[in-house]
This record gives C-alpha cells, structure tokens and sequence, in this order.
C-alpha cells in the first residue's frame, strides 16, 4: 500500500517556530512591497520630470564653462582641444562646438540716430547650434557691412532698461533689423577698423552677439594679441539636459552649466538616489528573509528526518519527495507577491489620484514592469524554496 505524504503533512503544520516562519513571511511580503514601489515611483519620476525644457528638433543646446573659484582665478580656464574631443565622445552628448570670443577690443556706436558708446563683445558658433539662421548671415573678407545675430534677451534688456534710461528709442523684434551700429574694432597697435552692424535676426538660445565664424577667425588674427585662441565657452548638443549622467559628468570634471537648464535634472538625481536606496533595503530585506526561511526549513527537514528516511526507503526518489515538500509552500509564496503586488496597485491609485491630483503624465494603473518583475520574483522565490528542501532531502 503506497505511503501518502499526508503522514508527515501534520508535522510541517506544527505550531513550533511559527514565530521564525512567520517573521519570514512578513519580511519577504514588505521586501517586495519595497521593491515593487520603488520601481513604480521611478517610473513615475521618469514620466513627471521629462521634457521640462523646450526643444528644439528633440535636443537641449547647453553652455559649459568652467567653474572660477578663489582657489583657481589665476588659472587659465579654456577649454584645451583634448576636452572638447572628450565631450564629443561621451555616448550622452550628442555633439559639442567651441563659442570663440574676440581678443580684440570692440566699441558699438549708435551714430546721430542712438547716441550711444559701449564696450561691446562679440562670439561665433557653428551654424547648426544657432536656431535662426537668416540667408544674410554671411561675411567675407572687404566686406564693411557685419551680420550680427543678437539675443533676445539683449533686445528685451534694451527696451526695459537701456533705453528710458538714456532716452533712446525701443524697436520691436521686426524694427530692430532696421537699425544700423557702428562697430568699432581696435587693433593691439590701436588702429580701429570700423564695420556697420546690421542685426539680422534674434536667437533665444544663445546669449550672445553672434557674428559669422570666418569674420571671427579673421579679426581675431588681425587684430589680436594672441596666438592661442582657446575658447572659455561651449555649447553641448544632448538629448536631454537633466541627464544624471550628464550632470554627474559635468560636476566631476568641474565644469558648470545654466542650472535653470538642468534643475529637473538635479531633482530628479537625489529622488532616484532615495528610491536606489529604497530597492536596495527591499532586495535586502527578501534576502534575510529567505535566509531566516531556509534556517526553518532546515529545522523542520531535520525534526521529519525519519519520516522521510522511511519514504525513500519505500521508493520514493528524492526528486519527487523534494517537488512534494516543497509545493506546500507555492501558495503561500503566491499570496505573498499577489499582496504586495495589489498593495503597489493601491498605493499607485492614491499617488495620482491624491497627491498628483490626478495629472495626466501618470497613470493609475502601475506600469507592467512592475508586474512583471512581480512574476519573477514569484518564480523566483518557488525555485529557491525547492533548491533549498532538494538539497535539504538529498543530504537525508
């Protein structure tokens, strides 16, 4: 008559050391909850903090220079060829050009029209990184007429600020092209040159005065003092500015951006270190307790030792008695991640629907990541428990 194994079920369900197998079941339950969570809750950071900054043709035009301090002022803070070719090869840059600057002195004068005289700077940039490029952006060498392309928030500060204060006339953005400056570039031998500048369009990306790269390159060899012309600005082409990568990256190399730019992405760094942290405890916690799980089962494999003997002096192959001992504990496994897995469910519907108040860039529905590294956990977890009472049996 075969030997059922509802003989030795009784004593798997005795009441001794039920505080320790139910210690393990709690800490399992909330180590998965943590987990689960803290997947969710960076999917949700993801989907709220992407996108912050306008693009233009799915980039983020960003301007990198070097951190001054009291230490470093007397430092030379150019960026050397060799840094802009290790920009260039980070994978989460897409591209990187120089901003070069005159080494020459510059005056802008408005003439009998805008009685005004001021120092004045003036840069160049690859043409691919400016967004408003208009068809007379272009100069060469004779030529007296100089394109400029202004900022949009130079325009904004002249009419606001400059211009009541010194009883000036404001242009709109239209108006402005209009109006011609004299441009008066000094030489190191104090010879001026002086080219009238025509404003020929605005960018709201770059702060700056733009002029063509070949006037630059020209007036720079020209009129300037310096052989080396190393740029001290420049501008990144990313996919996206509040990049952790790229803001790590840039912290450690000492460099500082706009952090109006990548505010999001320093928010988004300290909340993904706090959810890390929160599924590392959870993984954690689901290691200790399959640790103190396993110490149960070896206690309650040891206390059935004869029992068991007796099966597999019957017939019964080890193989099949460690399937049968361990599926005792498949429902308890699967009630355990399904809780967990409904209790991140509910925590996701109040999430949005209380403390986001309802936005739309989230979901009430957990996203199916989550479900399935439920799922695998759950697998997981059975395995586990059958390696662990196989070997258990095995050494019977």
């Amino acid at each position: 008559m075969p030997v059922s194994y509802k003989h030795i079920a009784p004593f798997f369900s005795a009441g001794q050391n039920r505080v320790s197998r139910w210690f393990s079941y709690i800490g399992l339950g909330v180590g998965v909850l943590l987990l689960l969570c803290s997947i969710q809750m960076y999917i949700n950071i993801n989907h709220l903090l992407k996108d912050r900054n306008p693009k233009t043709d799915g980039f983020d035009y960003i301007s990198v220079t070097k951190i001054i301090t009291n230490e470093n002022m007397a430092e030379d803070h150019s960026f050397s060829e060799a840094e802009i070719k290790e920009l260039k090869g980070q994978s989460f840059i897409s591209d990187a050009t120089p901003l070069m600057a005159n080494k020459f002195l510059v005056k802008a004068t408005g003439g009998s029209a805008l009685p005004f005289t001021t120092d004045l700077f003036l840069e160049s940039i690859d043409n691919s990184f400016i967004d408003t490029i208009p068809a007379d952006f272009t100069w060469r060498e004779g030529q007296d007429v100089l394109p400029v392309i202004m900022a949009s928030d130079y325009l904004e500060l002249y009419n606001t600020v400059f211009a009541p204060s010194k009883d000036l006339p404001q242009f709109s953005a239209k108006s402005i092209s209009a109006v011609m400056v004299q441009i008066e570039c000094y030489a190191a031998n104090g010879e001026v040159y002086i080219f009238k500048g025509h404003v020929v369009g605005l960018s709201d990306r770059i702060n700056s005065v733009l002029v063509p790269p070949n006037f630059l390159d020209w007036a720079n060899k020209k009129f300037g003092n310096s052989k080396k012309l190393n740029p001290a600005r420049i501008f990144i082409k990313t996919k996206d500015a509040n990049s952790p990568e790229l803001l790590s990256f840039l912290q450690q190399k000492n460099y500082s951006i706009n952090k109006d730019k990548s505010k999001f992405g320093r928010i988004k760094q300290v909340l993904q270190a706090i959810v890390s942290g929160l599924s590392g405890f959870g993984i954690l916690v689901i290691l200790l307790a399959m640790m103190l799980f396993s110490f149960y089962l070896q206690l309650m494999i040891a206390r059935s030792k004869d029992n068991l003997q007796l099966l597999l002096t019957l017939g019964y192959s080890p193989k099949w008695l460690s399937r049968t001992v361990a599926k005792r504990w498949v429902p308890v496994y699967t009630i355990i991640v399904l809780s967990a897995l409904a209790a991140t469910m509910l925590f996701q519907y109040y999430f949005q629907h209380f403390a986001m108040k309802g936005r739309e860039e989230l979901s009430m529905i957990i996203h199916w990541s989550v479900a399935v590294v439920a799922m695998l956990l759950l697998a997981l977890s059975i395995l586990i428990n059958y390696k662990m009472v196989s070997k258990l049996v095995h050494k019977l």
